[in-house]
């Protein structure tokens, strides 16, 4: 007769304990945390990096599709600029086309961590990104593209990939499918992984190790901690210490579900060509009003990358955007259900709702006041006295030049903020939030990086 399996408790109990007790950790192992930000310019000025811009037609290694207008890459792999047709139900606007990223392969992100002195760590990398506006920035252990892991750029290979894909290498704590930027991608997610090693792991001189107390204070400062890196701390399988909330999780969920299957938005690829209201020109795809965005090509050397130099496309936001999720004081947070493009679904996002294409709020002047999303104004006009966190921190560097958010968590009032919201608004706990992140396209990728904010203790609610 076999013997019944043993059975395993469903969750890892003692983790969320374990991880506040490195959210509460100002120093750990590795430097200091004032040291980092110096640490980062080293690693900067130990290798050569060189951004600058050319031409769309002079990218070495891409063309422009014959037909179809589309910008790819000789290899077919890595990614396309395309462009996208947008219908939506609701909001002032209906239907446009734009410009979009199609990257059809899933990436991985991952951070390591580590106990020393009984206290986890988390192995961060100085990660160089053309686009970001200071090239280097905190990073995760492992940020690749399937196209990068798998060797279509014949470089070297990425660095302790093996504890995120080989199995027993480590204990996976968290592993969840999240989304990116859904307003210039289309339908591009990553796996979102924290792994737990006991091997002895000696870092790469571009690695250190952090306490996640010092993540947070990191996340204070302006452009130090990367995009990649927010999302996976958003992710950290965290427990508030909550008593109940507003709304059940049965209905807080059985919400969102209305919201998804009452909203219809549709979006789907068409050739580049076909974009209209969008011209190209010698150096760059963008509107004749100058106003969202616009596609610019560049070339780059990077020594301290897998491959020390390429051509690519990026991005190119005018001006900054502005996310604010504001907090009332009894913890609870708000979140609004909005959909995005590229992912054709709903999903939660900070609560100053953004037209695609992640325009600032100054692109909103002229849109008549029922049309504008709701609390922007009372957000934008919150004096210094409201403001309980505020940083800047840029989007993904790899796709995106110079993109630079403000994020910001606003004091609330009742008359703010009323417990009853309106239509497409629901009140969320901050634990409620962390139980989302254990599964895909609930949290929007400018949600997570303000629950990173709350998960490493940056921001106190």
């Amino acid at each position: 007769m076999t013997a019944a399996a043993p059975v395993r408790p469903r969750t890892e109990q003692a983790l969320s304990a374990r991880l506040a007790r490195s959210a509460a950790a100002p120093a750990g192992r590795g430097p200091a945390t004032e040291d980092v930000p110096r640490w980062l310019a080293e690693r900067a000025d130990a290798h050569r990096f060189v951004v600058e811009r050319v031409p769309l037609d002079e990218l070495d290694g891409w063309s422009t599709a014959p037909g179809t207008g589309n910008l790819v890459h000789r290899s077919g792999r890595f990614f396309s600029v395309e462009g996208l047709e947008v219908s939506a139900s609701e909001g002032p606007f209906a239907r446009w086309r734009q410009p979009v990223i199609h990257q059809p392969e899933t990436g991985v992100l991952g951070i390591l961590a580590k106990e020393f002195d009984g206290v986890l760590h988390f192995l961060m990398q100085a990660k160089m990104e053309p686009g970001n506006p200071n090239l280097l920035q905190l990073s995760p252990t492992v940020q690749a593209t399937f196209s990068n892991y798998s060797g279509a750029h014949r470089g070297a290979p990425v660095k302790y990939l093996d504890h995120f894909l080989v199995p027993g290498r480590g204990r996976v704590l968290a592993d969840s499918l999240q989304s990116e930027h859904g307003a210039w991608f289309f339908r591009k997610a990553n796996r979102n992984m924290l792994v737990e090693t006991d091997e002895d792991v000696p870092p790469h001189e571009d690695f250190r190790w952090l306490t996640l107390g010092q993540i947070g204070a990191l996340l204070r400062l302006d452009t130090v901690v990367n995009m990649d890196a927010r999302t996976v701390v958003a992710c950290f399988p965290m427990s508030a210490p909550e008593t109940g909330a507003l709304r059940s999780d049965t209905e807080l969920l059985s919400w969102i579900t209305a919201e998804r299957a009452r909203r219809t938005m549709t979006a789907r690829r068409v050739p580049l060509a076909e974009v209209d209201g969008w011209e190209r020109g010698e150096s760059a795809i963008g509107r004749p009003d100058g106003r969202y965005f616009r596609v610019v090509g560049v070339a780059v050397e990077a020594g301290s990358r897998e491959v020390p130099g390429w051509s690519q496309p990026l991005f190119e936001p005018v001006g900054t955007g502005g996310d604010r999720l504001p907090p009332p004081a009894d913890r609870r947070g708000a979140a609004p259900a909005g959909g995005a493009p590229g992912r054709n679904r709903v999903s939660w996002t900070p609560w100053s709702w953004r037209r695609p294409s992640s325009a600032p709020p100054a692109n909103w002047a002229g849109v008549p006041a029922a049309d504008r999303p709701p609390f922007l104004d009372a957000v934008l006009a919150a004096g210094p006295d409201r403001i309980r966190y505020a940083a800047l921190h840029s989007e993904e560097g790899g796709r995106f030049l110079d993109a630079v958010s403000r994020c910001l968590f606003v004091e609330a009032d009742a008359a703010t903020a009323p417990d009853s919201p309106p239509p497409g608004f629901q009140w969320a706990s901050v634990g409620q939030l962390n139980a989302l992140t254990a599964h895909p396209h609930y949290l929007n990728v400018q949600a997570r990086t303000l629950l990173s904010c709350v998960n490493s203790g940056a921001v106190r609610l």
